[in-house]
Order: C-alpha cells, then structure tokens, then sequence
C-alpha cells in the first residue's frame, strides 16, 4: 500500500469492470492506477474518467508485474476468470472476481489451491453475500419465522435487449482496435468476430449463458440465507425461445436441485428460473422460502416475510361414513378438539412483515467487505470456497441441460458424482 491507499488494477473494463472500478474508488483509501482490456476504446474511456495518469495496457501479465498494485478487479469473460486470479494470487495480489469464479467445474480445485497457497484474499462478486436483506433472512430461519423450510423458488427474468445480453457493438470495432488472438486465450481458434468479443455471454466457448451469469446470483443469495453447501442432484431444461441471434446458450432456463438435509436444515428442494422474454416489465428477481408455517421472500432491496401458522385442527372427511359411525367419529374428535365459539380475543389477522433498508447498496457493500479484507488479511466469506460452491452447481445446470442427464453434486468435496 502507498500512503495508507490500497491500489487496485482493473483487468477487463467493460460495463461491469468499469462499474465495479467506480464503486471501489468509492471506498475511502481505494486508488485505481491500472487498466487492462483487449479494446482500445475501453481503455480510452478509463482514461477519460480517472485521468490521463492512468497506466492501461491490453497485456494483464504487465499489471501483475507492477510492484505498486496492491489488489485487482477481474471482470473479464468467463473462461479467462480462473487462469486471471491464479496468475495474480502467484503474484501476490488480492483478487476481487467477478461471477461465475469458474467456466468449467475442472478449475475450481486449482483455483481453491492457489488461495491456499499463496494466502491471499480471494473475493467472488456476486453482490447478494453482502446483502442485509439476505443476512435478515438468514437470521429469520435460523428463528423459524416461517417453521421448517421445505422448498425455494428463485427467479431473474429479464425483458430487455440489453439484458438479454444483445450489448452494443461499437463502430471501431476492428481488428486493429482489438486483440483478438489475446481474448480467445484457451478458446477455439476462429476468425474475427466483433459480435462474438463484446456479446461473448451468448457463446460457450466464453461465456456460461444463464447459469454463470445468473444462477450463480441465486444460489449465492440461497446458500449464505440457509447455511446450504450444495444440492446432492442438479437438473435443468429450458430452450432458445427469442433471441435466436447466433447464440447457443439458452434464452429459457428452469432447474431444479435437491438439498439433503445434514447442512443446518432438514432438506428441501429449490426450483431456479430465468426467462429473457418474460412478461414482467424490464427485469423480475426474487427468492422465496416457503416454510411449513409461512413464506418469506427477499428482493434486490426488501424482505417479506407472511407468517401462516398451521391449524391445530386436521378438520375431517366423514360425509362418506354411515351416520352412526360418523357420530362415534365426532364424539372421538370432540373430545380431543372440544369446539370453541370465536370471540373477539381469538380474531387475529395475516402476519406479514416487510423490511426495506433504506439507501442501501449491496455492490457497494460488497467492495466495502473486499477492501477491508485486504486491509485485515482476514477474507470475507464468498471466498474461492464459497464462491466454486455456488459456481458449480450453476454450472452442473449446463452440463445437465447440453448432455439431457441429472447430475449429482457432492457439496462438501465440491465435485461431480453419480445422479
């Protein structure tokens, strides 16, 4: 650190690199003074926002070298995250990487092994583990707000090009202004393509479609409110259903995962969803937990919490039984369950509580939780751990929905068995 400042390198400047840059500088003793990325004209822009002093460079490998650069922001596309955060945790830098922390299931151990080797911080960006709307919901389950969790629904539907990931493509998009070579990395060889380097979310090759880009945000937000590691079976379905525009990632995506019951709760199951031309206007997102005694959903910004206690009385079935035997029934039943005329002490009404923080920003909160790891040595809890053990089960959805098989999951090793 220089001066009391922690100097950050952002590495892939696109929307949510530069997003993420400019929350962290938002930080009080945060410095960018490096910026990586394979299009010229994102570097240029950095520079026109955090001033000509800004060393950019399209080679990641040179702002690993540099000595004054304390931490760094991957946010490039999925299959070069893995091979990034290695390279710089061997450099000795802390990592803040955005999700999915992986693109294939096989680099989550090397990634975890590097942390532990090197001993430095590793942070996954999936915001919703710094959320208070889903720490409040952890803490409400662990109470029984809504008695024994049985079920979880999860969805981030989405009705917008942009979010679709139809991104704009920019008119200087040229082999001269790009390093194409550089942005394949691992990947298959092909020729240019602007449309593949700046919507790579749609392709395989680079990407991990709905999955990495936002299952991974569900099961973060479900695993830090339940105490969940993992499913024990993953499997999904979906289709391309609109955005029939090259891609081969689905647009249509369900999953379905069963969670054994070992893991501080007594199992249950949990449904994922995302539709990029749903009928909610813009961009729908919630998680809901249906418990045995009530229902508790948690938004971007709120929590909901309906509390529908279970009657005491199972009620009967009895029109059926020959009239003698439903007055010996009634007798029995009376006896257990003498009936008692409603008064206006017993009337009670639906108990439904909503917490809203106000002004609160879990992205922010989330780099906040970052740098003041840094600062302490002491890492946050989405760490390379956390982070693979949301990754890989989103990303056991893919191999189930491309292959049309169930998967099985073991959570607490982290990998792939038998269904």
């Amino acid at each position: 650190m220089t001066n009391g400042n922690i100097q950050i390198a952002l590495i892939g400047a696109g929307g949510m690199g530069q997003g993420d840059a400019r929350l962290a500088q938002m930080v009080e003793g945060v410095k960018l003074i490096a910026a990586c990325d394979l299009y010229d004209g994102r570097l240029e822009r950095c520079r026109e926002k955090w001033g000509t002093d800004l060393y950019t460079t399209r080679d990641y490998r040179e702002v690993l070298a540099r000595k004054d650069v304390d931490a760094v922001i991957i946010a490039t596309p999925d299959h070069w995250h893995s091979r990034i955060t290695i390279d710089a945790l061997e450099a000795g830098k802390d990592v803040y990487c955005e999700k999915p922390m992986v693109h294939a299931l096989d680099e989550g151990p090397k990634v975890i092994e590097a942390q532990k080797r090197t001993g430095r911080i590793v942070q996954v960006g999936s915001q919703y583990a710094s959320s208070i709307v889903y720490a409040k919901a952890r803490q409400m389950l662990k109470e029984g707000a809504i008695g024994e969790l049985n079920s979880v629904e999860a969805w981030l539907d989405r009705n917008t090009a942009i979010g679709a990931w139809e991104y704009s493509i920019p008119p200087d998009a040229t082999p001269e202004r790009m390093d194409w070579d550089r942005f394949l990395g691992s990947a298959p060889k092909r020729e240019f393509d602007a449309v593949r380097f700046f919507r790579w979310r749609n392709y395989r090759d680079y990407g991990t479609g709905v999955a990495g880009d936002l299952f991974v945000h569900l099961l973060t937000g479900l695993h830090f409110a339940t105490g969940a590691m993992g499913p024990s079976r993953v499997y999904a379905t979906g289709g391309l259903r609109f955005w029939k525009d090259g891609r081969d990632v689905p647009d249509v995506m369900l999953a379905l995962l069963d969670y054994p019951a070992g893991q501080g709760h007594g199992g249950f199951n949990a449904r994922l969803k995302v539709n990029f031309e749903s009928a909610e206007p813009e961009e729908s997102f919630g998680v809901q937990f249906v418990g045995s005694e009530g229902t508790m959903t948690a938004g971007y910004s709120s929590l909901e919490v309906s509390r529908h206690p279970r009657e005491k009385e199972p009620g009967y079935t009895i029109g059926t039984f020959p009239k003698k035997v439903q007055k010996e029934f009634l007798a029995e039943y009376e006896k257990k369950y003498p009936p008692r005329p409603p008064t206006a002490d017993s009337m009670t009404a639906d108990k439904k509580d909503v917490f809203a923080p106000p002004g609160f920003n879990a992205h922010l909160e989330h780099h906040k939780n970052f740098y003041a790891a840094v600062r302490s040595g002491k890492p946050f809890f989405e760490d390379a751990v956390f982070g693979y053990r949301a990754a890989g089960p989103a990303l056991l959805t893919n191999v189930s929905y491309f292959e049309r098989r169930i998967c099985g999951w073991d959570a607490e090793r982290m990998q792939e068995t038998a269904a």
